[in-house]
């Protein structure tokens, strides 16, 4: 029986190297592509992943899952760590960090900026979880799908720490009496 390319890889036989990259480097690099949203980013990657694949070809086991599957779940893992480790648990200054500052020029700029700012200091009272996914959807603009391979979580975690993140936002606004935003809020939760 022929020896799969990471058994080869396992025994330091140099041209399996080779030939894991001609065949495996498109996959890792459309993985860390979509993931990542970033060539520069997904290039460093790409290596990072290459690197931990061949450390770990002697853990391959064609009996548990195909060569494929394993290359790719190596990939997924290094991708969401890469993506946790940028990936700061957002504050008060985060998200102020993306407020017009209010320099005189109109009204509107001045009024939308007083209420972000309004809205950033009421998320301080969110849990982390729905703070972490309303930053990475509002301020990173991230879909939820997104969401859920950068912080692996299933799909419905993340849509309901949305929304009730939303919600509880729209309750604090409304405890403050800040009716305008709250109207706002409800068409966005709704």
């Amino acid at each position: 029986m022929d020896q799969t390319i990471l058994q080869r890889i396992a025994l330091g036989e140099n041209s399996a190297v080779q030939e894991c990259l001609d065949k495996y480097g498109g996959l890792v690099w459309s993985l860390a592509r979509r993931m990542l949203r970033d060539n520069n980013e997904a290039e460093d990657a790409v290596q990072e992943i290459f690197i931990e694949i061949w450390k770990n070809a002697e853990r391959f086991d064609e009996t548990q899952s195909s060569e494929t599957t394993f290359i790719a779940m190596i990939a997924r893992r290094r991708l969401i760590d890469r993506i946790r480790k940028h990936t700061r648990t957002p504050n008060i200054d985060s998200f102020e960090d993306i407020l017009v500052e209010p320099t005189g020029k109109t009204e509107e700029e001045v009024y939308v900026s007083i209420e972000a700012m309004q809205v950033a200091k009421l998320m301080k009272d969110l849990r982390p979880e729905q703070k972490k996914v309303l930053q990475l959807s509002i301020v990173d603009g991230y879909s939820h799908q997104e969401i859920c391979d950068a912080l692996d979580m299933p799909l419905g975690t993340v849509k309901t720490h949305a929304r009730r993140g939303l919600i509880q936002v729209r309750e604090l606004l409304e405890s403050k009496g800040i009716d305008d935003l709250v109207d706002q809020i409800k068409e966005v939760s709704a």
